[in-house]
């Protein structure tokens, strides 16, 4: 990883979309920053289409496509993608489409036996909020969310970590895989216009999928916490944390897109 600051001019010259994690990527601390809210708005007027790529529940996403300056949300590690439709309304897409709601109720099915044999599991204050993933809370023991993990894939679920949560889902879908279907069927973005056309900013395990594939990868200073669990690190790294490394990114973008 090298210095943000340190990138040769106009790097990010032919960057028209901004994929970005949310938690510890846009907040810091679990709070969003007047800045970091101003980022996303430059970079929308900009015509720059920016699309959080998010493990946060439904509930979350809903607000964030209806009320944010962002063209759609991608959420629960993949499972949906939200983007306004019209003034109030909300166009929304699921991997499993129609099958949708069968699938949730085997996650919570599983849910329940993993609590019955874990009894320290606690789900997500955000659970019942989920359409698409399990969420339990991640609490600082490292042994226990070994645990959790290792019980939700016996249980047939892929899994992830990020800084809030273990989440498990059904589908072998990933960020990766549900950003490629958005580009291609929302877009009309194929993969080599993607690779020169994209970047991508986050901090967390659940996003080596994206910093792995696309060459226009940024990690906030945070990233460092989880770097040696890569297996690619992202190209760039920011001096400043969460939010305000994202203010570094979307400064980085404006000013090679008028360099």
């Amino acid at each position: 990883m090298r210095n943000l600051h340190q990138r040769p001019a106009r790097t990010f010259a032919g960057v028209r979309f901004v994929l970005t994690d949310m938690d510890e990527t846009l907040t810091y601390r679990g709070r969003l920053s007047a800045a970091t809210y101003q980022a996303l708005e430059d970079l929308q007027q900009a015509g720059i289409r920016v699309i959080p790529v998010t493990a946060a529940s439904a509930g979350w996403c809903d607000q964030m496509a209806r009320m944010w300056p962002v063209d759609g949300v991608i959420g629960e590690n993949g499972g949906f993608f939200f983007r306004r439709d019209g003034q109030h309304g909300l166009a929304r897409s699921f991997w499993h489409g129609d099958y949708t709601a069968a699938v949730m109720q085997q996650l919570l099915d599983k849910g329940e036996g993993i609590r019955r044999r874990i009894a320290a599991a606690t789900l997500a204050d955000d659970q019942p909020f989920r359409q698409t993933s399990l969420a339990f809370a991640r609490n600082g023991d490292a042994g226990l969310e070994r645990e959790l993990a290792a019980a939700m894939r016996e249980a047939g679920l892929d899994v992830t970590v990020n800084n809030l949560w273990v989440l498990g889902w059904i589908g072998g879908y990933d960020k990766l895989a549900a950003a490629r279907k958005v580009l291609e069927e929302e877009y009309a973005v194929g993969e080599t216009q993607a690779q020169e056309t994209l970047a991508y900013s986050g901090d967390s395990l659940n996003d080596a999928p994206m910093f792995a594939h696309y060459r226009h990868t940024v990690g906030v200073s945070t990233v460092r916490q989880c770097a040696g669990q890569l297996p690619k690190a992202p190209a760039w790294i920011t001096e400043s944390p969460g939010g305000a490394g994202f203010v570094e990114f979307a400064q980085a973008i404006l000013e090679d897109r008028h360099s």
